[in-house]
């Protein structure tokens, strides 16, 4: 063998390792639905930040909002039962003209897409282009489908005669480098999503 395959090793063998390392790595078909969620919202270049409880949600809800020098911001808000968390930190969700970043709850998180899936009773008219770039949700495990057209499903389940207009879903949280016909259109938001145990 000459010095050279001893010291930089053979083709060959790179490639080997290489396929091998492919084939040890799951498939993301072949991941349960919460991975799979997880695989490809980072994929979009979404944040993820996983709490076992309130009290984590909380402190990470904090450390979002140091990180980004959020405190004592405008905030867009449509739903009371996160108020708390606003009012908490100082944060004014009323009366606003200038909004730092968008904080809402989803009807489901889509996991074949890696997507979050809203609707009116969190976004009202607006459409995704028209939020903040900054979007922060709290969501619960409970909420992962793995397609949309599950998530459409428990949406006219759960809202039986009351049901929301604006379904729609954000799937980028970067933006994309080569676009083409599928991210036409597509408005990339950065999102952190808050995710908390209910399982």
């Amino acid at each position: 063998m000459s010095l050279f395959r001893k010291i930089f090793g053979t083709s060959n063998e790179a490639s080997d390792e290489e396929s091998q390392s492919e084939y040890n790595t799951p498939k993301p078909s072949d991941l349960p639905i919460d991975d799979l969620f997880t695989y490809y919202f980072k994929k979009n270049g979404g944040k993820f930040i996983y709490c076992e409880n309130i009290t984590e949600v909380k402190e990470q809800f904090e450390n979002i909002l140091e990180e980004n020098d959020w405190f004592e911001s405008e905030v867009l808000c449509n739903e009371p039962k996160l108020f708390h968390l606003l009012e908490e930190n100082k944060l004014q969700y009323t009366n606003i003209a200038n909004p730092k970043f968008f904080f809402a709850s989803c009807e489901n998180l889509i996991a074949d897409e890696g997507s979050v899936l809203f609707s009116s009773n969190q976004i009202k008219h607006k459409k995704p282009n028209e939020l903040p770039d900054n979007i922060v949700i709290l969501a619960t495990t409970s909420q992962i489908l793995e397609t949309k057209s599950d998530g459409l499903r428990v949406i006219k389940k759960k809202y039986d005669k009351d049901y929301p207009t604006n379904i729609t879903t954000i799937k980028y949280f970067e933006k994309v480098q080569d676009e083409d016909f599928l991210t036409y259109g597509s408005c990339a938001k950065n999102l952190y999503l808050l995710l908390l145990e209910d399982l």
